[in-house]
């Protein structure tokens, strides 16, 4: 019987407050790379349908399944559930 927890789940367990999800995906985002950045909103949205209830749990969900289809969800879906998180997009120029 293991003793240890894997990677993922702790990572998912993490990603439950959210000024660690916004940490990672600010990390994820500044890196720019389209795949990770598909990985990590999939594994902010795990976390928060496993945390939140109802109809904000429906919206993670619905979210989740999109990057899990490997599509990404629009952009007003992602406002929204960043909104949730008490998170905002923002443009900046590059350096």
């Amino acid at each position: 019987m293991p003793t240890t927890k894997s990677y993922h789940t702790f990572l998912i367990d993490s990603l439950r407050d959210p000024e660690e999800a916004a940490a990672y995906l600010d990390s994820v985002l500044e890196d720019g790379d389209p795949q990770h950045i598909r990985l990590a909103l999939k594994n902010v949205a795990e976390a928060r349908v496993q945390l939140t209830e109802s109809e904000e749990a429906s919206k993670w969900q619905q979210c989740y399944e999109l990057l899990n289809d490997g599509e990404m969800p629009e952009l007003l879906m992602l406002v929204e559930l960043l909104d949730q998180l008490n998170l905002r997009l923002s443009i900046a120029q590059k350096s």
